[in-house]
């Protein structure tokens, strides 16, 4: 991004030195963030001016006459700077809504996006609501996966693993602030923590990039760990590694579900069925693209609750 040719009006006038009401704090901080790369100017700069003035949207928008002190408009003004730099909007804020829950996230963690609901969704339907399962999300990064099931069926145990610290930190501080009761957190790289024959269903969202994929470079992929994005020169090693361990890890009849690449979709499944694992198949997300692949520890059993 060009360096703004005119400093003194950093913010479009956010920092100007006469007064400034909600309403104009807002059109400025718009004005200053239209033009960025995938970005929505109004809905940013009204979730920023919300942030800073510790209004929600519905105030914001009633009282646009309401004066913006100098604090705020500094705090509006720092932060819209941010953005236009491309930090994503999620660490600015600090949060991101994930499921029905608001999570924080930092750096040390990926971004919870829309499309890993879909295992979230998959989980539940086809897992018994009642029963009391021991389901792991591997990778956990903020615990989103973990946390949207804890809060949705009391009866399960969700273990939220990482090998990151720094990113297990920022999930239990969400399970204390969420009062999740049934759902810790592990340290441990993949399936290497858990004893074998002792889960009954496994989730991730692993690393699924190419490390030479030049969107890594780009957007707000440019600030998440890489470590969490990027595996191996097809993208595909951490799932051969979760694949690996998997059968010996799920008890008969147990749940594997790894989210993918939308053209990832035959080669995870080849590595499932290569593993070992039965029931393979891949589901796809609301906008068609083959998003996640499921399967179970083999032989399957007469016993198996998994629903088809």
């Amino acid at each position: 991004m060009e360096p703004d040719p005119h400093p003194a009006q950093y913010g479009y006038g956010l920092l100007r030195p006469t007064a400034l009401t909600v309403g104009e704090a807002l059109a400025a901080a718009g004005a200053r963030l239209t033009g960025l790369p995938d970005g929505s100017p109004r809905l940013e700069a009204e979730l920023l001016l919300g942030e800073v003035t510790g209004l929600d949207r519905a105030r914001i928008l009633a009282w646009p006459d309401a004066p913006l002190g100098s604090d705020a408009r500094r705090r509006l003004a720092a932060l819209v700077e941010r953005r236009r730099r491309g930090e994503p909007i999620a660490y600015i804020l600090g949060h991101q809504g994930f499921w029905t829950l608001d999570l924080e996230v930092t750096p040390d963690t990926l971004i919870p996006r829309p499309e890993t609901e879909l295992l979230v969704e998959l989980a539940l339907a086809r897992l018994p609501p009642a029963a009391r399962l021991l389901v792991a999300d591997l990778g956990t990064g903020s615990g989103a996966i973990a946390a949207a099931l804890a809060s949705e069926r009391p009866a399960w145990t969700l273990i939220a693993a990482d090998r990151s610290l720094a990113a297990l930190a920022v999930a239990r501080a969400n399970v204390r602030r969420l009062r999740l009761t049934n759902m810790q957190t592990l340290a441990g790289d993949w399936l290497q923590a858990f004893a074998p024959g002792s889960l009954d269903a496994v989730l991730s969202n692993p690393p699924y990039v190419r490390a030479d994929d030049p969107h890594l470079a780009r957007g707000d992929l440019r600030f998440e760990p890489r470590a969490a994005l990027a595996a191996g020169p097809d993208g595909l090693d951490a799932i051969r590694r979760i694949a690996a361990t998997a059968t010996e890890r799920l008890r008969p009849g147990g749940l594997l579900a790894l989210e993918h690449g939308f053209d990832q979709g035959a080669e995870v499944r080849d590595i499932l069925a290569g593993a070992g694992l039965v029931q393979v198949e891949t589901l796809r997300d609301l906008a068609g693209h083959q998003r996640v692949t499921l399967a179970s520890r083999g032989p399957a059993s007469p016993a198996s609750w998994i629903r088809p």
